[in-house]
């Protein structure tokens, strides 16, 4: 397999013996650049991906790719998170839209069992899963989220529906040394993958000891293994093809503002990680490790970067 050829010569001798081992095709040329970009060789990284983009003009990856290196070249790396509206158009279209009616769907399905609730969401965001899912029995609602903005769409959304709740703006760390639970349902939708498994390791059994009922959406990511193996690399490659056809008509916003540096993220070594996705089956193994006796799994959605799942543990 030419991908492993040049991964050998990658590791033995570096960005120069990785290019001799390459054939010249379009999947060689992009690891490359993967492999360029990972050792911040950034003008080099754009030339490949340009190259890929040659090869296999039908695949936006790779002209996605060579776009954004070719800024990234010029200008440096962004922030994830930097251009806001990209990201609100992300996570407002495509395949976030039946996604987050399926966790709506299922948070809404865990409330019917209490007559009245105490809820603590972790993570809450703009209120994209919540606010479809909220009952009418809300006792007490507490909300923990970092990012102020997003928090304040929340908070503003909840006040305009006249549905009392208390908003924090900091990490579940930070909220861990002055909270008053208990709760009856603790929410997690794709929040709890931003804490390295060291700090989860703390999180959960503080959780298992102040809620009943833990529910965690996450996603089922495999495990391949080294940042830059190449089977890490084409299975990233294989799911951002997918996710890029889902925003084909708002691919500048969308794919230069917030999937390429997403995509680039994980493959960057010089800054710390955003998410630290897993399995689903090694989340089930935290959730049990942390006391959650009971931890029963129900999927959610088919979606094109993993199958996403729903965690009930009690």
């Amino acid at each position: 397999m030419p991908l492993t050829a040049i991964w050998t010569a990658y590791q033995s001798g570096g960005l120069p013996a990785a290019a001799g081992a390459a054939t010249d095709d379009a999947a060689s040329r992009f690891y490359l650049a993967l492999l360029a970009f990972a050792d911040e060789e950034f003008a080099q990284a754009a030339g490949q991906a340009a190259q890929a983009a040659a090869l296999a003009p039908g695949r936006a990856l790779f002209r996605e790719a060579a776009a954004y290196l070719g800024r990234v070249a010029r200008a440096g790396k962004a922030s994830v998170y930097v251009d806001g509206d990209a990201f609100t158009a992300f996570i407002r279209g495509g395949g976030n839209v039946p996604l987050y009616q399926a966790v709506s769907n299922a948070l809404a399905l865990a409330y019917d069992d209490y007559s009245r609730l105490d809820l603590l969401d972790i993570g809450v965001g703009d209120g994209l899963a919540l606010l479809p899912a909220l009952p009418p029995g809300i006792a007490r609602l507490d909300l923990v989220e970092p990012a102020v903005d997003m928090l304040g769409r929340t908070s503003a959304a909840l006040t305009g529906l006249g549905v009392p709740h208390h908003p924090y703006a900091e990490s579940i760390q930070q909220f861990m040394g002055h909270a008053n639970g208990p709760w009856d349902i603790t929410q997690a939708t794709f929040s709890l993958q931003s804490l390295p498994p060291a700090e989860r390791a703390v999180v959960l059994p503080w959780l298992r000891a102040h809620t009943q009922r833990l529910l965690v959406a996450e996603f089922d990511v495999p495990d391949h293994g080294e940042q830059l193996a190449p089977a890490r690399a084409m299975h990233f490659a294989e799911r951002y093809e997918r996710g890029l056809a889902e925003y084909r008509f708002e691919s500048d916003d969308v794919a230069q503002g917030f999937l390429m540096p997403v995509f680039f993220g994980y493959f960057d070594r010089s800054s710390a990680r955003t998410n630290y996705e897993q399995p689903i089956e090694q989340w089930e193994r935290e959730l049990q490790a942390a006391g959650f006796v009971d931890v029963e799994r129900r999927h959610l959605h088919d979606y094109w970067w993993a199958d996403a799942f729903i965690l009930d543990a009690r």
